[in-house]
């Protein structure tokens, strides 16, 4: 993503959609944040300029709004961040805490918003131009994520961070009786001088839990190794706890962006839990056609996206989403239920891959474990 200096940045636009954007366009206006601040909204970040106010211009709809500052030692701060959905006109006003160094979720006073409001265009001059140039690639990227995902999604803090805030949890009485119990090993007594951390309940992803068994009830033992080569019944269990099978793929994007932009390590290791459990289905490809052609223009976008550093690690390894990929053009190619324009779009797709990574999809039915580099997870 591009850093330059916001406030001072030209943006390019047509005049008419210029004139649209004013008078429809929502504005962030954010108070006292420090000079070279790092500053982003979706796909693209800055830093600080002096007179550094906010962001006008923001298209309505999802965005995502991430910064990150400089401690009182001269360190820079985690990145974080909060998604909002703009409305039409909008004036949102934060302002920047210095004590936590963070822009603060608390509600201004009620007139300090309402003169904000009412001087927005003497504070022009102090906005930054959305940045226009990048709004077509943001649509695409959170198309599934609807209002209600996004709220069941997001940490209860409001908070999207790159390293998550842990606290100290006090020995549980499982731990005090096995203590109790025999004595304790030099391992475990090291173990006893170390805080026991946890999450700090409210800051972490609220992502859809995995189903907790991989097979239905009562299932015979040849039923059970059946659904752990088809993990279809996994992906129906998940699917479950949406509203609608699409809101799966609108998780999906909320990962990816969550990691794309807020640097989130968290979120990339449900969005590789994903993608691989999607791959991995055989009979949900034959009954979900539309599911995995929404899939497949999900995933080749966000393949698009990735920093051209990051590429050099795919292309150099075989790796997670290359091996599930094999897997799920395996299926496409021998399934004969398969529907046939999913197939086709699928082998299309395969293609672009080629063509863009140099990946070998050639010899779909070989042992990719025997013949291939060693895999190194995305």
């Amino acid at each position: 993503m591009a850093v330059a200096n916001i406030t001072e940045e030209t943006i390019e636009m047509d005049q008419e959609l210029a004139k649209k954007l004013f008078v429809e366009g929502a504005c962030f206006v954010v108070l006292d944040v420090p000079l070279g601040t790092e500053f982003g909204i979706d796909l693209k970040s800055w830093e600080t300029a002096e007179r550094f106010k906010g962001v006008k211009m923001i298209p309505p709809g999802l965005h995502f709004i991430y910064y990150s500052g400089t401690n009182r030692h001269g360190d820079v701060t985690p990145r974080a961040g909060f998604m909002h959905i703009f409305k039409r006109s909008e004036i949102l006003v934060r302002k920047w805490d210095s004590e936590k160094e963070e822009i603060s979720d608390k509600e201004l006073p009620e007139e300090t918003v309402s003169r904000i409001q009412s001087d927005i265009r003497n504070l022009d001059p102090c906005l930054g131009v959305y940045p226009y140039d990048m709004y077509g690639r943001w649509l695409k990227l959170n198309s599934y994520i609807s209002q209600e995902l996004l709220s069941q999604l997001v940490p209860l803090s409001g908070q999207i961070r790159s390293a998550l805030e842990y606290t100290a949890s006090p020995s549980t009485p499982v731990t005090e009786r096995k203590r109790r119990s025999r004595p304790s090993t030099a391992e475990e007594r090291e173990d006893d001088l170390l805080p026991q951390l946890s999450a700090t309940p409210g800051t972490e992803l609220r992502l859809t839990p995995y189903p907790s068994q991989s097979y239905p009830d009562g299932a015979s033992p040849q039923e059970i190794t059946r659904h752990s080569l088809d993990p279809t019944y996994t992906l129906d269990s998940l699917l479950t706890s949406y509203t609608k099978p699409s809101d799966l793929l609108g998780e999906l994007q909320f990962c990816f962006i969550c990691f794309l932009t807020g640097h989130c390590l968290e979120a990339l290791d449900q969005w590789k839990r994903l993608v691989r459990l999607l791959c991995s289905c055989q009979a949900a490809v034959c009954r979900r056609p539309q599911l995995y052609s929404q899939f497949l223009d999900v995933l080749e976008l966000h393949l698009s996206e990735i920093p051209e550093d990051f590429l050099v690690d795919i292309v150099a390894s075989v790796n997670l989403v290359y091996v599930s990929l094999r897997e799920l053009f395996r299926t496409m190619q021998t399934d004969s239920e398969v529907d046939g324009r999913l197939r086709s779009k699928a082998e299309r797709f395969q293609q672009r891959l080629t063509d863009k990574f140099e990946w070998d999809f050639e010899d779909l039915d070989r042992d990719e474990d025997d013949e291939a580099p060693v895999i190194v997870e995305l």
